[in-house]
């Protein structure tokens, strides 16, 4: 099964401040057909204004990625963690049993445009936890590079749920293959550019459900940046 979510069909918000699309339903957006795919329950493409942010606000029980593509994000948490995230960093944030944390756009003149990601956990009521690693171009330039997953492999950050999360950057002729082990499946967002993936091409925004399948072939890229999500 091969399912293409086009960008437009997405939620959006503009709040002037904030541009906001939603891949599955979030806030106002709902849409019963769109709740997420498996554990993965949130891709929010945020476009946040200079001096601009989240104030203070909490999560409990979720596994929240914060994957930045422009400008910087400085966050501060409930858990005493305060850092600034850049294009290359992947920040993990695990809920557990509640935190507090901010988010802002400190620049004066860019805007910062990143995706954040939520995964429902396999376990709850845990102690919150963080961490942030920075993972080069030249790591996910013609290859999947594992960023995210259960056990921490490949020095990814961990994650409290069996999904794994790669990110590419491929152009030209560069290919790149995952293999879906017996009864995975997975979601593949294109974060910008365009890109061929089982030969469907997506442009910046659109994203494709597979199940059933063996192999996930990326290919035939023009400046694509791409997230695949393999998921039980």
């Amino acid at each position: 099964m091969l399912t293409v979510r086009k960008a437009e069909e997405r939620g959006h918000a503009n709040h002037g401040w904030l541009d906001s699309y939603h891949t599955f339903s979030f806030a106002d957006y709902y849409d019963p057909q769109e709740m997420g795919y498996g554990p993965l329950r949130v891709i929010n493409d945020d476009s946040v204004q200079p001096g601009q942010g989240f104030g203070t606000h909490g999560h409990r029980d979720m596994e929240i990625i914060t994957y930045v593509l422009e400008g910087a994000l400085a966050h501060q948490d409930s858990m005493g963690n305060g850092s600034t995230i850049v294009p290359g960093d992947v920040q993990r944030m695990s809920a557990g049993n509640g935190v507090r944390h901010s988010e802002y756009n400190h620049d004066k003149v860019g805007t910062t445009h990143f995706l954040q990601i939520w995964i429902e956990p396999s376990v709850t009521g845990i102690a919150p936890s963080y961490e942030q690693k920075h993972y080069d171009a030249a790591a996910k330039r013609g290859r999947l590079h594992l960023i995210a997953s259960p056990d921490g492999a490949e020095g990814s950050v961990r994650i409290h749920q069996d999904a794994r999360v790669y990110a590419a950057l491929l152009d030209g002729a560069e290919r790149a293959a995952h293999r879906l082990a017996p009864g995975r499946r997975a979601y593949v967002h294109l974060a910008r550019g365009r890109l061929s993936v089982n030969g469907h091409v997506l442009g910046a925004g659109d994203a494709l459900k597979l199940a059933d399948l063996q192999e996930v072939v990326l290919e035939e890229g023009d400046d694509a940046e791409v997230l695949l999500f393999d998921l039980n």
